[in-house]
């Protein structure tokens, strides 16, 4: 995790405090009615096309000193916004206000033998921090989610995207100003210090889920250290398998559009595996289209036998997750290796398999343990947008609670309600 400087440092004991006014309005939240959040996520929406001059003029700062200490081109465009990227977001939170609310669903409802209607309600979850890096989009949606959800949410980026997200923040806040909700529901953490990351982590009894979206530093760092309840997201080291059944011409523009769409987000693809059947006539095309886009490709020995000029490969390759325009390439001789190579390096991110043989597709279905399992497309749609959620506010990549992308429903717990007519239990 990193320790970045920024202008608007405070106290660690600020932190606390922060979260005691974020947890004063959950309570106002959790009562609100879906026209009252509706309302305040469109003018939410309103107000950063509004100001996205605002925004933008923040977010070029940001971007001018990430290059000037040499940041990689990936990150640096995980990290820029432009008036596209502020009018999707905008989109995403009108999105969002289209979507069902959650909240006062009954799940489950049942009449037990004695008379009394047992039944599970979902209701927020409270109070929702995150603590995130050079993501700037994530501001937006996860303040949009969390608000429809009924929770108020603590927002701690990092250095890189300061000035961006504190101009998000300011904009959004003061569009909740001229709404019937409370502007506190949206806090942020202006200290970008380890200090300000370790105080949010302890804060039993004030927050009540702790979500990091990040790199795998930041991730150990809040799983390790953290006191509050946290759920597990984002690290991909994710795979593509082309089967000897694959569509070799299909496989090559997937391949192509895992790594290269988006390299540094976590569902971009860092370990492409061959079959040994194609490999002599797959391999030199894929790896080809991927050069001319910039690619650096790192092989095993088989890989490099077929295709010479690839760079040589080694362990470490097949557990990093490069958020780069970097690739590793393995050749298999079957569908298992090919599964005991992802469970074995994999992270329960995403995984996809290239075939036209339906059992081989059925297998590997059944067979790989991740978050999203794909047949013939792109890993790079495992997005809560792309899934139909609005937005996400991360990708779980754990068991427990949420998998996968986290919509509206996964920022929800349930309660029981039991109805009775005076029972008493003997």
């Amino acid at each position: 995790m990193r320790d970045g400087n920024t202008a608007g440092r405070i106290s660690a004991g600020s932190v606390r405090e922060q979260a005691q006014r974020a947890r004063e309005a959950a309570r106002r939240l959790r009562n609100a009615s879906t026209l009252e959040k509706n309302a305040a996520l469109l003018a939410m929406a309103d107000a950063l096309e509004a100001d996205v001059d605002k925004i933008l003029a923040a977010n070029r700062e940001d971007v001018e000193a990430a290059e000037a200490k040499g940041t990689s081109k990936a990150l640096i465009d995980r990290l820029t916004l432009n008036r596209e990227r502020v009018a999707a977001a905008a989109n995403g939170l009108r999105e969002v206000a289209a979507l069902p609310d959650p909240v006062g669903v009954t799940v489950s409802m049942a009449r037990r033998p004695n008379g009394m209607e047992v039944g599970r309600v979902r209701v927020p979850l409270g109070v929702v921090a995150i603590i995130y890096e050079a993501r700037p989009n994530v501001t937006i949606d996860a303040a949009g989610l969390c608000l429809k959800a009924g929770n108020a949410v603590i927002l701690r980026g990092g250095s890189d995207a300061f000035r961006s997200n504190k101009a998000i923040v300011d904009v959004m806040r003061g569009a909740l100003q001229k709404t019937s909700l409370p502007e506190q529901s949206i806090q942020m953490v202006e200290d970008t210090s380890r200090a300000s990351a370790e105080e949010l982590m302890q804060l039993t009894g004030l927050v009540d889920v702790l979500i990091p979206r990040g790199g795998r530093g930041l991730i150990q760092s809040v799983v390790q250290n953290a006191k509050v309840p946290v759920i597990q997201t984002g690290e991909g080291n994710c795979h593509i398998f082309v089967d000897e059944d694959a569509d070799l011409e299909q496989a090559v523009n997937i391949v192509v559009n895992a790594k290269c769409q988006r390299p540094g987000v976590c569902n971009a693809v860092e370990t492409l595996l061959v079959h040994r059947a194609v490999a002599e006539k797959f391999l030199p095309k894929v790896a080809e289209e991927l050069r001319n886009r910039g690619v650096t490709i790192r092989g095993c020995s088989e890989a490099r036998a077929v295709v010479p000029w690839l760079e040589a490969a080694d362990e470490s390759d097949w557990e990093t997750e490069y958020l780069d325009l970097i690739l590793a390439v393995k050749v298999v001789g079957s569908l298992d290796e090919a599964v005991e190579h992802i469970e074995r390096y994999g992270t329960g991110h995403s995984e996809a398999i290239l075939t036209s043989n339906y059992n081989n597709a059925r297998r590997f279905l059944e067979a790989v343990d991740a978050a999203a399992v794909y047949v013939n497309a792109s890993t790079r749609f495992t997005d809560g947008g792309q899934f139909g959620l609005g937005a996400e506010i991360g990708i779980s990549t754990q068991k427990l609670h949420a998998r996968g992308p986290m919509g509206l429903e996964e920022l929800t717990t349930t309660k029981y309600v039991i109805y009775g007519g005076g029972q008493i239990r003997s």
